[in-house]
């Protein structure tokens, strides 16, 4: 039996097959009883996270950050003025333990990057704010972070672009509603 062509753009984008493409016909050619039209897509979005990865850890490196630094200061800097969130928030944002967080927080206020402050709601409690110097930091990475991303999607047309991203929410938001019953 011959293998299927791998599928190609009909449209007036460019019409070009991928490493995806080559995998997805060997796999039909040497197991044509599966469906694997999942892999026309998830082999690309892995691919795509790779990419994504180096730029992020790229535009983080620029400016003396880390991947899991530029989580705590970007979760901080979204909290709006004046900056500052619980350890607990902190956990809740970054999806890690409690005990990573206050690893995490000691070596960021090492750095001057974050500071300790009493909570004004809890005498017992602890915020954590953005310095001036983390907030300049994750500013700009954020900054060039965006350059990056932005060049990653320049081969998509800028009306289609809303399209892909609503596509992707459906996909994510099955795995986002079990995450919220764990």
């Amino acid at each position: 039996m011959e293998a299927p062509e791998p599928a190609q753009r009909t449209d007036a984008r460019v019409a070009h097959t991928d490493e995806v493409d080559r995998i997805v016909a060997d796999w039909r050619r040497e197991r044509p009883d599966l469906a694997v039209e999942p892999l026309e897509v998830f082999s690309r979005v892995t691919r795509l996270a790779r990419h994504l990865d180096r730029a992020r850890r790229g535009a983080f490196f620029a400016h003396d950050l880390d991947t899991w630094e530029f989580d705590v200061l970007s979760a901080l800097r979204r909290a709006g003025d004046p900056y500052e969130l619980s350890p607990g928030a902190l956990v809740t944002a970054t999806l890690v333990t409690s005990g990573t967080m206050t690893n995490r927080i000691d070596r960021l206020e090492s750095r001057g990057l974050v500071e300790r402050h009493r909570s004004p709601d809890d005498r017992r409690g602890v915020v954590v704010r953005l310095t001036p110097a983390g907030r300049a930091r994750v500013d700009a990475a954020m900054t060039d972070l965006l350059a990056h991303e932005a060049g990653m999607l320049e081969a998509l047309p800028s009306d289609q672009r809303p399209e892909l991203a609503a596509l992707l929410r459906e996909v994510i938001a099955q795995f986002d509603e079990l995450a919220g019953r764990d």
